[in-house]
């Protein structure tokens, strides 16, 4: 498909925004009186408003998640998996994607104008959670007069976001699709998390996160964030395969760039700084570390999912090492234990926790095969565990 083509197909009309003015009340105990969420729209919402999927972003998405808008030099993030006749179908589906509370991609975050002030938010923009994700995302789906999704769906952080939207809206959500996720992170990945956001805090330029007033970003600092998370997105297998030992030139027997994988993780972080704010990333990291649902049911993880009323996939893939397959059978079975209709598949791949983000053909065919029941109407045993049609595959 070209460029003009996807464009057309998808019929992006740019980024839609809606504003709120009911306070949303969040977790850390402050409150937001008035607040903005950006978002897009793909395919057509039906008559019975049916047909609704949200597409919940991981920690460097946004609101553009598939095709063109002018000037692009790429697609939306996940723009393999979402359009005509794709994994998630805009013939069939309506699809809305937003850029999350705290984000900064025009959502109102820490790079918004703060009311109360006039300035930028800046570092005084309040902590963020998964639950108060979730909340705001109910509030545009009555914004957009959508009282029940089909589907929920996303991949690693919002994976996290669509066990949350199980919990707390159980009759809002028809089928829940959580990928590359995990019911609460490992004391590694909140190591990682806290040297990504010191590499932030420790730069120069990051001004306690007033680096806005001084008219300077903390580039390196980001920089480097991205280049230890980027690390821990891709395996071992896929990293030797592409880059092995590679030199970019002879040995200066010095530190400039010397290995193709160096070259590479510098481009990244690069890229990376100059698009992404560092108030967002010191946020997003913080939700993610933050993410324990069972903590308000003693550790219970069947016991936090006893109201949902949804059907589950979960989606693993064999070489991600920062959310394990071992994460998601955590999920498996504790839905399984509360009772509920869950579908597992852990697909071999070899390209780690980005694996999510990229096609591959049995992946694909799993989430097109269970969302072609998305939109069929419940039967009676809403409630119950059906194990003669739901399956397990490892």
């Amino acid at each position: 498909m070209t460029h003009t083509d996807s464009q057309t197909a998808l019929n992006l009309s740019g980024p839609h925004r809606a504003a709120f003015d009911e306070p949303l009340a969040l977790a850390c105990g402050q409150t937001l009186e008035h607040y903005e969420l950006v978002y897009e729209t793909y395919g057509t919402l039906n008559e019975q408003r049916s047909n609704a999927v949200l597409v919940c972003h991981a920690l460097g998405g946004n609101h553009h998640a598939a095709g063109f808008h002018e000037g692009d030099r790429k697609p939306g993030w996940w723009d393999k998996h979402i359009g005509p006749g794709k994994s998630i179908d805009t013939d069939r589906f309506f699809v809305i994607s937003l850029n999350n509370l705290g984000g900064c991609h025009g959502s109102t975050g820490p790079n918004a104008i703060n009311p109360a002030t006039g300035k930028l938010w800046g570092p005084e923009f309040p902590m963020m959670t998964v639950p108060d994700w979730v909340h705001s995302q109910a509030r545009l789906a009555d914004h957009l007069g959508i009282e029940r999704f089909a589907a929920v769906i996303g991949g690693s952080l919002g994976g996290m976001q669509v066990q949350t939207w199980a919990i707390l809206y159980p009759d809002r959500i028809a089928n829940a699709i959580v990928i590359a996720s995990t019911p609460r992170l490992s004391a590694q990945n909140i190591a990682f998390n806290e040297v990504a956001r010191q590499a932030i805090r420790s730069d120069p330029d990051f001004h306690e996160g007033w680096y806005y007033q001084h008219d300077t970003r903390p580039r390196h600092g980001l920089k480097l964030a991205r280049m230890i998370g980027h690390i821990t997105y891709l395996s071992e297998a896929a990293m030797g395969r592409k880059f092995g030992r590679d030199l970019r030139s002879a040995l200066n027997f010095g530190y400039d760039v010397e290995f193709e994988i160096e070259s590479y993780l510098r481009y990244q972080g690069n890229n990376f700084s100059n698009s992404f704010d560092a108030n967002t990333y010191l946020l997003m990291t913080k939700a993610l570390d933050y993410f324990d649902p069972a903590r308000d049911h003693n550790g219970d993880l069947a016991a936090t999912f006893a109201k949902s009323q949804c059907r589950f996939l979960i989606i693993s893939f064999s070489s991600d090492w920062r959310f394990t397959p071992a994460r998601s059978r955590e999920i498996v079975e504790a839905l399984v234990e509360a009772d509920k209709r869950v579908s597992y598949v852990n697909i071999e791949s070899p390209h780690g926790h980005d694996a999510f983000l990229l096609p591959d053909e049995r992946y694909e065919t799993v989430l097109k095969n269970f969302l072609s029941h998305a939109m069929a109407a419940p039967s009676d045993d809403t409630h119950h565990h059906n194990r003669g049609n739901d399956h397990a595959a490892s």
